[in-house]
């Protein structure tokens, strides 16, 4: 394969404009995610100790090999929810090695409301399991929660992707044969009881673990029983009367000592044979990317400067380079896999359509992985396109990728609008793995054209209603929409409503996007690929 030849001028006005804007973001993200995984009250922290707790990261630590790297996903949920006291919605979740063997671990952190459950925890929960559903990802669950929030339980308990599914996802996983350990450091209540329950291994620590329907207070309530909550539920009743836990412990350090134990058990999964090479370091600097990407999102910028800094040795095998011009599609190779990439230089086109609809079936049919790079403001409209076919051919484009086969990882490096948004890989199609960078967007359109569509229809109301508007006024709806546009439209609003997996750093995409598929090579690929259509 070719090396890209990238003409980033790095001395550049420009690209130091972008560099300090991007570093500005970057640091904000710091910040933000320090205060996530660590900012608690005083008291809370407190209250854990005289418990003889450890903190929900202090947990993970022990659990983990020492000096491997643990990727955390949604660290930012909830960040612009409930008034930001429920940071990374309530739950941790992330993959990491234990006991030499690749793990998904989802742990309560009950520093925040006791571990209760809010609508986005649910929401955070059932994604972890999907991911270990879709990657055939082995699963540690460090259980310590209240229970739902009752004041919001309406927003997480009866519909389809609710509580509910998390048991579902769990029965899912045992039939597939993945397994599961539970450590239960405190109490897990109601249907919470069900997580330990569902697992192929269960290990509760003594007075402060417990497992119960109802816990000692509805107990009372509903049938004059005074109840402790170790004889009603706790680790020995669980281990020698009921049957409902494997093992009991004394600490939380003998627990995760356990669970590592446990996991050594496990059988050394092999991963899919895709075609394989000796990994190699990007020739160029992935730092640079800070001064590629702009500080406007209505800028464009070569994703092929992009490419060249996150795959091996900054080599690209681009196919049908001279159509389709708008879209980037070819060859890599990443972390010595071979991967397929298609990327966006401009609104999709049928030409770039049509390019990357055969490209993904070749990729299909010879078992390759696709990362998207999504920098899409949509597909072309107008008399002449839709003449043309533009709709049939996104359709194609849509029809062929929702159905690919093989792992899909997708990256939303700037704007990510509209149709483009599914064509790419969004939410809805079930990428295995979906990442922002902090600059990104995402909505049905784009700003500007939103800002008047969304005036319009505001001022055309107000005139109905026979209201005169001064300019002034006018003004300030414009800019009150402009406002709540900007934010829900920013990867901050996307990563606390859980549309991706997590706000990542430019410069790390390359690691992320290794460890996202080295997760996503556990699941074997479907034996009847079909052949390539030229489009």
């Amino acid at each position: 394969m070719r090396r890209i030849k990238s003409n980033i001028d790095t001395h550049s006005v420009q690209f130091h404009t972008y560099e300090r804007h991007n570093l500005t973001l970057i640091d904000k993200l710091c910040v933000s995610q320090q205060k996530a995984r660590f900012e608690r009250p005083e008291r809370d922290i407190r209250r854990l100790r005289k418990q003889k707790k450890l903190l929900v990261r202090e947990r993970i630590d022990l659990l983990l090999d020492p000096e491997t790297p643990f990727m955390e996903l949604s660290t930012l949920a909830a960040n612009m929810a409930y008034d930001g006291t429920v940071p990374s919605a309530g739950v941790v979740s992330g993959i990491g090695i234990v006991n030499g063997r690749e793990i998904l671990v989802m742990a309560s952190d009950s520093s925040i409301k006791g571990g209760a459950w809010y609508p986005l925890t649910v929401k955070k929960m059932v994604r972890t399991l999907d991911i270990a559903i879709e990657n055939h990802l082995p699963m540690i669950h460090l259980v310590d929660a209240a229970g739902a929030f009752l004041p919001l339980q309406s927003g997480l308990f009866p519909d389809r992707h609710m509580a509910g599914r998390m048991f579902r996802n769990q029965c899912v996983l045992s039939a597939m044969g993945v397994q599961q350990v539970a450590l239960v450091l405190g109490h897990s209540t109601a249907g919470g009881a069900y997580v330990p329950t569902l697992c192929d291994y269960s290990i509760m620590v003594r007075h402060t673990g417990g497992v119960f329907l109802g816990g000692p207070p509805l107990v009372k309530a509903a049938t004059g029983e005074e109840v402790t909550a170790d004889e009603l539920g706790g680790a020995d009743v669980h281990t020698t009367v009921s049957g409902t836990a494997d093992y009991a412990v004394d600490s939380e350090q003998e627990g995760l000592a356990l669970v590592r134990e446990i996991v050594g058990t496990f059988p050394r999964k092999t991963k899919i044979a895709l075609e394989k090479r000796e990994s190699e370091e990007p020739y160029y600097d992935p730092k640079e990317l800070y001064g590629i990407i702009p500080d406007d999102v209505k800028k464009q910028f070569d994703i092929r400067d992009v490419i060249a800094r996150i795959v091996d040795g900054s080599r690209f095998h681009e196919f049908k380079p001279a159509y389709g011009t708008t879209a980037v599609c070819g060859f890599a190779f990443l972390y010595g896999w071979k991967v397929g990439i298609i990327g966006n230089n401009g609104v999709l086109f049928s030409d770039s359509a049509q390019k990357c609809t055969q490209f993904m079936q070749i990729c299909n049919r010879d078992r390759i992985p696709i990362i998207f790079l999504q920098n899409i403001s949509g597909f072309m409209i107008g008399k002449a396109y839709e003449h043309g076919g533009i709709t049939k051919d996104g359709a194609k484009m849509l029809m062929v990728q929702a159905n690919l086969d093989v792992p899909k990882l997708t990256i939303m490096t700037n704007g990510s609008f509209g149709a483009g948004n599914y064509a790419m890989c969004g939410r809805a199609y079930d990428a295995r793995f979906l990442y922002s960078w902090p600059n990104s967007q995402i909505s049905v359109m784009g700003m500007e054209q939103a800002i008047k569509t969304l005036t319009q229809i505001r001022l055309k109301s107000l005139q109905r209603q026979g209201k005169t508007l001064s300019n002034d006024e006018k003004e300030k709806i414009i800019q009150n929409i402009a406002d709540d546009y900007m934010e829900k439209s920013s990867a901050y609003y996307s990563t606390s409503e859980l549309w991706d997996d997590g706000i990542i750093d430019p410069a790390n995409t390359r690691k992320v996007l290794g460890i996202s598929l080295s997760a996503a090579l556990n699941r074997e690929f479907s034996e009847t690929p079909n052949g390539v259509l030229r489009i």
